[in-house]
């Protein structure tokens, strides 16, 4: 291959990842189809290196992140740069805004032009750890700040992310979408036996693809279904899929409340995710400092619409395929019961519509635009 290489360093990704793991995936198979050498580089148990249909992946030994779930940070700035020296990159991409930046650094040092990927922001993740809002804001101008000097340019998913690093003042922020696969994520794979077994008895089926963690938010999709249940005469179930810290409690939560929640865990295989986000009436998006939200836009593209936190990012994705919720279980279930009211035929309509208008052959596009690398004369064109 005689297109460029470009590395890319990633954080907080494991087997059950979802949205950025596939981000990480589905980039990489477009910067191999536009005719470039990605290297993806990420924690893990061990040491290894493999190639793949998205590119060569070498991992790291690098340890859990203690009350994440399973979460494994690259530490150790020395073995990582004699790996980066080893790599020699024409170009860096940086997906993690914290213990990675460094990395820009010895980029410049280098000479490689270097992206960093904001896939949340530090406002947000601050803000729903419990720092205080106007503490989180001074931090993360902060942090923003000296991201922006490190690196060549910063990479926002949309325009609500890329905000927090306007206000300081830096120049060098771009946009550049995710996207969905729209084959894999698409309305016919609606399947009513599945659906029958999910709804056990009831009217409408609501579904929630998270990670079970702090930052996401999941407990908002048990007090929108238990305000459903308690004041909205809605015959509703809600099914979680997805893993996480939170589980337990939220299990607990659902029995002691006798709500009607089925828990899937972690689930492998995208077929079968599409098929459940096909299936329910309703996605939930509680997230509230999501940059993007791919689960949304996936569900989107199943036909799908979505109720998101109206703080995130994902009304300007969603737009008229959903609608925003205040951060309460109130808003959420007011917002629920909006929908089931629009005919189902038009909100499933209006919501592929939407995610046609997400294909990843623009997201790579993009993304090689940020890197000011052109797409290479000839090559296969990503797929839509």
């Amino acid at each position: 291959m005689n297109g460029l290489k470009i590395v890319r360093l990633a954080n907080f990704v494991t087997p059950s990842s979802g949205g950025l793991r596939t981000a990480l995936d589905e980039l990489g198979r477009g910067y191999r189809e536009a005719g470039h050498d990605p290297v993806l580089v990420v924690p893990g148990a061990e040491a290894a290196d493999y190639r793949t249909p998205a590119g060569r992946v070498v991992t790291l030994p690098g340890p859990v992140l203690p009350g994440s779930g399973g979460y494994r940070v690259l530490l150790g700035r020395r073995r990582l740069t004699a790996l980066l020296e080893e790599l020699r990159p024409d170009r860096l991409e940086v997906s993690d805004r914290t213990s990675l930046r460094w990395t820009g650094e010895w980029a410049r040092r280098a000479r490689v032009p270097a992206v960093m990927v904001s896939h949340e922001t530090a406002h947000g993740v601050l803000r729903t750890w419990g720092v205080p809002d106007r503490a989180a804001g001074i931090a993360a101008d902060r942090l923003n700040s000296r991201s922006a000097h490190a690196f060549t340019r910063i990479v926002c998913t949309t325009e609500w992310a890329a905000r927090e690093f306007l206000r300081t003042g830096a120049t060098n922020v771009v946009r550049a979408p995710l996207g969905v696969d729209l084959l894999r994520c698409h309305p016919e794979r609606r399947d009513p036996r599945l659906r029958a077994r999910l709804l056990r008895g009831q009217d409408v089926l609501l579904l929630l693809c998270s990670r079970l963690s702090v930052e996401k938010r999941p407990g908002r999709a048990l007090d929108a279904l238990a305000a459903l249940r308690a004041h909205g005469g809605v015959r509703v179930s809600l099914v979680v899929a997805g893993d996480g810290p939170q589980r337990a409690a939220l299990e607990r939560r659902a029995r002691a409340e006798r709500l009607p929640v089925l828990f899937l865990g972690h689930i492998a295989s995208r077929d079968r995710v599409a098929a459940l986000q096909a299936s329910a009436d309703l996605v939930l998006a509680p997230g509230p400092a999501e940059t993007f939200g791919l689960s949304a836009l996936e569900a989107l593209a199943c036909g799908t619409p979505v109720v998101a936190s109206a703080t995130s990012a994902l009304p300007e994705v969603v737009a008229g395929a959903g609608l925003p919720a205040a951060d309460t279980g109130d808003a959420f279930a007011a917002a629920v019961r909006e929908l089931l009211a629009r005919p189902e035929k038009e909100r499933r309509a209006t919501a592929r519509e939407r995610a046609e208008l997400y294909g990843w052959d623009r997201s790579v596009a993009a993304f090689l635009r940020a890197h000011d690398v052109p797409r290479r004369h000839g090559a296969r064109e990503a797929r839509a």
